[in-house]
C-alpha cells in the first residue's frame, strides 16, 4: 500500500518497505526560466532599434554658408546678430530665415547664467519657425566627456 504525502518542495512517496523516493519539483525552476527567456524576447529589439538619420549627401560648396547669430544672455535677452530682440520681432527673423532658400545657419550661444526656461522657449521657437540648420556654439568643453575628470 502506497501512501503518497505531497511537500513544498519534494514529493515524497513513502512505501511500505520502508523506502524513501526524493523528486525535486522543477515546475518553478520551468517557469521562471520561460519568464527569462520571453523577457530577452522582449528587450532585444529595443536594443537593436535603430534611428534614422538624414545625412547630407553630395560634396561640400565653395562658397562660405550664410550664417545668423543668436544668442542669449544672463538677463534672458535673445540677442539676434548683435542686435538685442523681443521674441515677436525674434520669430518674424526665424520664420524669414527658414524660408531663405539659401538655408543659412543659425549658431545659437547662450550664457552659463541664462535660465533653461528661456533656452527651451527659444529652442522650441525656433523649431517651430522651420529652421533646420541650427548649431549650439560655446560647448566645446563637453565635446570629449570622457576625457573629463
Amino acid at each position: 500500500m502506497n501512501i503518497a504525502k505531497k511537500h513544498f518542495r519534494f514529493n515524497r512517496v513513502e512505501t511500505s518497505q520502508e523506502h524513501i523516493v526524493a523528486e525535486m519539483n522543477i515546475t518553478p525552476l520551468i517557469d521562471v526560466l520561460l519568464v527569462l527567456l520571453v523577457m530577452l524576447m522582449l528587450s532585444i529589439p529595443a536594443v537593436t532599434h535603430k534611428v534614422a538619420v538624414e545625412l547630407p549627401s553630395g560634396t561640400a560648396g565653395s562658397g562660405t554658408p550664410l550664417v545668423n547669430r543668436l544668442f542669449l544672455n544672463a538677463a534672458g535677452t535673445a540677442i539676434w546678430n548683435d542686435i538685442p530682440m523681443d521674441s515677436d520681432r525674434l520669430r518674424v527673423r526665424l520664420e524669414r530665415m527658414a524660408r531663405n532658400p539659401a538655408k543659412p545657419q543659425l549658431h545659437f550661444e547662450t550664457d552659463a547664467q541664462a535660465r533653461y526656461e528661456r533656452f527651451d522657449q527659444l529652442v522650441a521657437m525656433i523649431k517651430r519657425a522651420g529652421v533646420e540648420e541650427v548649431g549650439f556654439v560655446g560647448n566645446q568643453e563637453f565635446a570629449q566627456w570622457d576625457a573629463r575628470d
